[in-house]
């Protein structure tokens, strides 16, 4: 699989980007990560990425010229324009960075890690010019109900939890089967009346009893269908504790 970062930061990714799984999956030639500066694509002295917004307002909104041509020469071909508009390969998501976006969730990473190719627009400042979230991006994405200063950290988290999804990106394949936020069934204890998904149940290691505080004898006891009840009952419980929309209209 194949990213593309378009950023006016291009020196953000250097860390967030060059350790563990992404990292490893880099050197195992699994994925491609281009990190792609914005400001490339200005025609002025200053490199100027931003302007004031129309009807006036608070902040700079990013320019569509210096975006659309940046994507367009990642892709090797042209968008279009209001006259003819040109989609991307079924193959090619663009997504567009923004706090005004869909959540992202285990979910949207499991269909991204199905595709080949993930352009990412990290937005900044006080937002995008709409017509790149119209005309040019395939979707507009973020991670929470919260703003940050830019769409870097998000583009990160977003290679991050789509490139632990391909194959032979970690090691233990299991892992990413029985992780937070898989969806009930995935648990492998059939759903019974519960509907939607559970967070990952508690896990416990050496010492078996620290400061007093002892491991579950269930987890002890080498009995792997009690430890599996008690995991799909403690999941049941940290969900409900937590995050209780997650379990649907029976939680």
């Amino acid at each position: 699989m194949r990213f593309d970062l378009i950023t006016i930061f291009p020196e953000f990714f250097a860390g967030p980007l060059d350790h563990g799984i992404v990292r490893r999956a880099k050197e195992a030639g699994l994925v491609q990560i281009h990190v792609q500066d914005l400001r490339e694509f200005t025609k002025d002295r200053h490199r100027t990425v931003d302007d004031r917004p129309f009807g006036g307002g608070e902040g700079m909104v990013l320019k569509p010229e210096p975006l659309f041509e940046a994507v367009e020469k990642l892709l090797g071909h042209s968008v279009g324009d209001a006259e003819k508009q040109t989609a991307p390969e079924s193959g090619t998501a663009i997504l567009l960075m923004s706090a005004a976006g869909r959540l992202f969730t285990q979910e949207t990473a499991r269909r991204y890690a199905k595709l080949e190719r993930l352009i990412l627009i990290c937005g900044r400042y006080e937002g995008v010019d709409e017509r790149v979230a119209e005309h040019l991006a395939t979707e507009e994405i973020c991670v929470g109900d919260y703003v940050l200063s830019g769409g870097e950290l998000p583009a990160a988290i977003v290679v991050d939890a789509v490139t632990r999804l391909l194959p032979g990106a970690v090691g233990n394949e299991a892992s990413t089967q029985n992780e937070s936020f898989q969806e009930y069934e995935a648990l492998g204890h059939g759903a019974g009346s519960v509907r939607g998904v559970l967070l990952d149940f508690p896990h416990y290691t050496r010492p078996a009893e620290y400061r007093g505080w002892k491991v579950p004898e269930v987890l002890i006891g080498g009995h792997h269908a009690e430890v599996a009840k008690w995991r799909r009952q403690k999941a049941l419980e940290k969900t409900q504790r937590h995050r209780p929309e997650f379990l649907g209209e029976n939680g």
